[in-house]
């Protein structure tokens, strides 16, 4: 490979496709550029007996403000602005409506805790009693929502998020993989080609690739918090303390597996449901969504990696144990896997969305504070207040895109 561009990109995700495309749209010459042999990053809609189902990204968080329902209402693609199911357990089974209210209560107040009386440590563990009840459904609740369990949680980092964030969550029925990657359909790619070293080559940026050099004026950054505290890719060594930050902003993990019914008028659609809501290590399972015949499994934090490392299969018989203890084992053995993620095994991402631990709220700042001229950093792990979204990571690279446009005038 022998190429020479404006900017080159590196990491085809929401990030640098939307710095891509802005690039592009100013008369820029980009160059998309991804260790992986598709578009999308973390964000990947996958076809399964003609269902389109996201293995990554799913729903458009902050809906009233997220950049891409602009992106998808100019198309005139299908937007699901029903509210989610997440908050009843169907049928209440395994779960009274009483033991629900108990839990959501429990979570409220330890929401609050955090708020009024945080912990000097800023371990979110610490503001919950080791005996609560219903510390298993909070930790659970971390799970989904940061990809880690408590101990590992910055309260001044997840605070950041939880109160810009709203609760319009919206979906799209062609999958927001979809969307995402269809915006750099048209853009000059470099796919299956991994990216080892940048560095400054006379008045612009030399890429070394695993397919040959790569020349460009300057070069934007995407990679994950892990690929880049691996140091997997070699930058120049102003970069040093953002690598550091890289380190303290870990991905956590949320992996996905989608099953298919065998009877799907026995399950009412558009349900949702907890394995076991008094343990951490559970599955959210989300019942017929689009009233399609299947169950979307998601599992996070220590349960996903947990099944990630026990290998293929694990998933599954983990999904039809706690379902054959709500629904009977027929039930759970006519289940029929259809796909599963395993994020962290994917060696260009190593999970799914960042959290900072402990004590390290300040590391985004650090990560995202433009340090060289020629090379910028951007992703999800960037954003002060949207990270672990595709709209975050949209927003650090449309910035970075305004600024290295700025700098190339």
């Amino acid at each position: 490979m022998d190429s020479e561009v404006d900017v080159a990109i590196v990491g085809a995700g929401a990030a640098g496709i939307g710095a891509a495309r802005r690039l592009a749209d100013q008369g820029r010459s980009v160059l998309l550029i991804d260790a992986l042999p598709r578009l999308g990053g973390r964000a990947w809609t996958v076809d399964l007996e003609g269902m389109p189902c996201d293995m990554g990204c799913g729903w458009l968080h902050s809906a009233e403000r997220n950049p891409w329902v602009m992106v998808a209402e100019g198309l005139g693609g299908a937007i699901d602005r029903s509210p989610s199911a997440w908050r009843a357990q169907y049928r209440n089974l395994g779960f009274s409506a009483g033991e629900q209210q108990a839990a959501q209560a429990a979570f409220e107040a330890f929401s609050e805790g955090l708020r009024i009386d945080p912990p000097t440590s800023d371990r979110a563990s610490d503001a919950l009693d080791a005996g609560d009840p219903w510390r298993g459904y909070i930790e659970a609740l971390s799970s989904y929502i940061n990809g880690a369990q408590l101990d590992e949680l910055s309260i001044a980092d997840y605070l950041a998020y939880d109160d810009a964030a709203s609760e319009r969550n919206w979906r799209l029925p062609q999958g927001y993989g979809a969307l995402i990657a269809g915006q750099a359909a048209r853009l000059p790619q470099a796919l299956g080609t991994c990216v080892t070293a940048i560095a400054h080559d006379g008045r612009g940026v030399r890429l070394t690739t695993d397919r040959g050099d790569i020349r460009a004026r300057a070069a934007i950054v995407t990679a994950s918090s892990d690929v880049l505290a691996s140091g997997a890719i070699r930058l120049p060594g102003v970069f040093d303390p953002a690598l550091h930050a890289a380190a303290h902003l870990p991905l956590g993990l949320a992996d996905k597996l989608f099953l298919a019914l065998p009877d799907p008028e026995a399950i009412s659609p558009e349900q949702h449901l907890l394995g076991n809501p008094h343990r951490a290590a559970t599955g959210s399972y989300y019942l017929r969504p689009f009233g399609r015949p299947m169950i979307e499994l998601f599992l996070g934090g220590g349960a996903a990696r947990m099944l990630e490392a026990e290998g293929e299969g694990a998933a599954l018989r983990f999904a039809r144990e706690e379902l054959g203890a709500l629904f009977g084992s027929d039930f759970a053995r006519g289940l029929r896997p259809l796909a599963a993620s395993a994020w962290a095994k994917v060696p260009s991402i190593r999970g799914s969305y960042s959290h900072a631990l402990p004590g390290h709220a300040d590391a985004r700042a650090i990560l995202n504070a433009p340090v060289d001229d020629r090379i910028l950093l951007s992703g999800e792990a960037c954003s002060a207040q949207d990270f672990s979204t595709a709209h975050g990571a949209y927003a650090t690279g449309i910035a970075a895109a305004e600024r290295i446009s700025a700098l190339l005038k």
